[in-house]
């Protein structure tokens, strides 16, 4: 007879239980909230800051200005020619014609053991003039307004997509402080280079900013594609989206001819 000791213990095994109720809700808000945040933004909806830099919920940027379908080619050549106009084009070096000296023959023309030479100012000789060298030119492009309007919005629509637009009421400055410029830029969150956008000349803001290595103060009617690309993040006063709008908006065609295209022209701001 088997003592009891060697009889092995059965072990209970137990099939798994559905989650409960309680469970399973948690994992079904996971996933509500995952789907709503791969859900694309609207990005004409950007963020909006008061003085202080705090935000006080969003703004929605108009539609003619910063949901233009991005135009690559057009960017790129209002780029290029924005370079090519801030060019002085006075890069001179003297000919043959123009360089001193010459008139008589260095030396003989046998018996030396030297290569014959008939003028100093030849460009072998030590002083010489300069062969095809750069002459004063006019570098620059012409581009229809129409155009430039267009790469200009197509640069501010791009900016919207990527998620950096931000819009500021007002600045609280009393003096030009340099230190609460900084502050403010990193209170609203700005990690990289900043394009600060006023609606008219204000000495206090921009003295704030001028020491700022990472950013720029730009007039609403000088905006540009230039800056637009060398800077990040864009920083728009709430009272400069109207002239955004006024300036660079689309154009009906009316007989022929694009509404107020007599009027004065805002060139862009060449940067020095």
């Amino acid at each position: 007879m088997a003592d009891e000791t060697d009889i092995p213990e059965t072990t209970e095994t137990t099939q798994p239980t559905e989650p409960t109720e309680p469970e399973a809700k948690p994992k079904a808000q996971r996933k509500r909230a995952a789907a709503k945040a791969t859900q694309p933004h609207d990005p004409l909806h950007v963020p909006f800051f008061d003085a202080a830099g705090e935000q006080q919920g969003e703004v929605v940027l108009p539609k003619t200005i910063f949901a233009e379908r991005p135009n690559v080619a057009v960017m790129h050549q209002a780029y290029v020619r924005q370079l090519a106009n801030a060019r002085q084009g006075t890069a001179s070096v003297k000919t043959r014609a123009t360089v001193s000296g010459g008139g008589a023959k260095p030396y003989r023309q046998k018996g030396t053991g030297r290569a014959r030479h008939g003028s100093i100012r030849e460009p072998s000789m030590k002083g010489g003039a300069s062969v095809f060298g750069p002459r004063p030119r006019d570098f620059s492009q012409r581009m229809p307004k129409q155009m430039r309007r267009l790469a200009l919005r197509s640069a501010l629509s791009q900016k919207a997509i990527d998620g950096q637009v931000r819009v500021i009421e007002s600045f609280g400055f009393e003096e030009p402080k340099t230190g609460a410029a900084a502050s403010l830029l990193e209170t609203i969150g700005f990690d990289h280079t900043t394009l600060v956008v006023l609606p008219a000349p204000n000495l206090v803001v921009s003295r704030s900013f001028e020491n700022l290595s990472n950013s720029k103060i730009v007039l609403a009617r000088n905006m540009n594609v230039r800056d637009l690309f060398t800077y990040t993040y864009l920083l728009l006063a709430k009272d400069s989206i109207d002239l955004l709008v006024e300036n660079f908006e689309r154009r009906p065609r009316v007989g022929g001819k694009h509404e107020h295209d007599d009027e004065h022209e805002h060139e862009e701001e060449v940067a020095e």
